[in-house]
């Protein structure tokens, strides 16, 4: 069964319009919709509930329109990023699950799992890498994927730390691993995306004291976001399958560092663009649907070679100033502001840099 993928826009926060006309014009239909990725207006800090408000969205059309239950629908995996800073758009990669079948080229494939329960305490430490390491294999396994070089792109949504959740640990005679909400965003997100490097065999189990230290361990594939919104690691997988049918492709590549827009352009050539030596966003031919990538502002400050100042920044902090930064570099290469770009890349892609993800339209 292939896999038909599109982008539609938010006009508001709460705005879902763009999936309702696509099951009304007959691309899919709401029963078929699997995933949704997608970005929000938001602040995208611990507090950013336009991610709730989206979500709601979205699900309503998936049972106004359907026939599956509110139980089966609220299981769906929707992974929301908030913050669409500078000229990031607030819009959704909608990846729905179709009758159509053949074709021996490899097309794109995608997975969906959600892990155990992960305990607070637990979130920064190994004990979370192997439940995200499970759940990325049953995601695999789920998309029909059987070599890990055909993953390109896991898409993750797992729990951060609240004073809640903190005191819970604590009344059961554990500790976290740090006491700031804030700061756990990051932990989240980078302890998860070892948990899928472990599974896809890009790096063997971390020991405890490298999760969040040692940034040499980092997964290529990874896009990991955290939020309140759950208690276990929601897991969307999209790799290529031969004989999938359909029409797309996904490939990935990682930016070296902010102004790697090379980097975009060799995650689209992974996909099976054929581009120029020195292409440009016209070069594109309407073929990319979308891009995902992860960012962060370089820890030694630098970025080749000259001084930067935003961690510094006691007024705005880094993660805005980053994701509108590369937002902008990666909305240029491409010619569209309604990109997937998230903050907060611990682990994910080299440090200063980050994984990039490009799904291809060859119909």
């Amino acid at each position: 069964m292939a896999i038909e993928v599109r982008k539609v826009v938010l006009e508001s926060v709460n705005d879902a319009s763009g999936l309702a006309a696509l099951i009304d014009q007959g691309v899919f239909a709401a029963d078929e919709v699997i995933a949704v990725v997608g970005k929000t207006e938001g602040n995208g800090g611990v507090n950013d509930f336009t991610r709730l408000l989206a979500d709601g969205a979205f699900r309503k059309v998936l049972m106004d329109k359907g026939s599956r239950p509110a139980s089966e629908v609220a299981q769906i995996p929707m992974v929301w990023s908030g913050g669409t800073d500078g000229i990031l758009c607030p819009h959704a990669t909608v990846f729905a699950r179709t009758q159509e079948t053949g074709g021996s080229e490899p097309r794109l494939a995608v997975g969906f799992a959600m892990s155990e329960r992960i305990l607070p305490e637990e979130i920064g430490r190994p004990a979370m890498v192997a439940k995200v390491a499970e759940g990325v294999r049953r995601a695999m396994a789920e998309a029909g994927i059987t070599d890990p070089a055909d993953v390109h792109y896991v898409q993750t949504k797992t729990p951060l730390l609240t004073m809640e959740t903190i005191n819970d640990a604590r009344s059961r005679g554990h500790e976290v691993w740090t006491d700031q909400p804030l700061e756990s965003m990051n932990l989240s997100n980078g302890t998860t995306a070892l948990g899928i490097a472990v599974a896809l065999g890009e790096i063997p189990m971390p020991a405890a004291e490298a999760i969040g230290k040692d940034t040499s361990l980092y997964s290529s594939v990874a896009s990991c976001s955290s939020g309140v919104e759950l208690d276990r690691a929601q897991i969307v997988l999209v790799g290529n399958k031969a004989g999938a049918g359909g029409r797309y492709r996904i490939g990935h590549s990682v930016m070296r560092d902010a102004l790697d827009f090379d980097g975009v352009y060799a995650a689209i050539r992974s996909a099976g663009l054929d581009l120029p030596e020195r292409p440009r966003a016209e070069d594109l031919g309407g073929h990319l649907v979308n891009v995902f990538l992860k960012c962060e502002a370089d820890p030694t400050s630098r970025l080749r070679g000259r001084r930067q100042v935003s961690l510094d920044d006691s007024d705005v902090h880094h993660h805005r100033h980053i994701k509108g930064a590369v937002g902008g570099v990666v909305a240029a290469a491409v010619g569209d502001a309604a990109i997937f770009v998230s903050v907060a890349a611990m682990h994910q892609g080299p440090a200063g840099g980050g994984p990039v993800a490009a799904i291809v339209d060859f119909g």
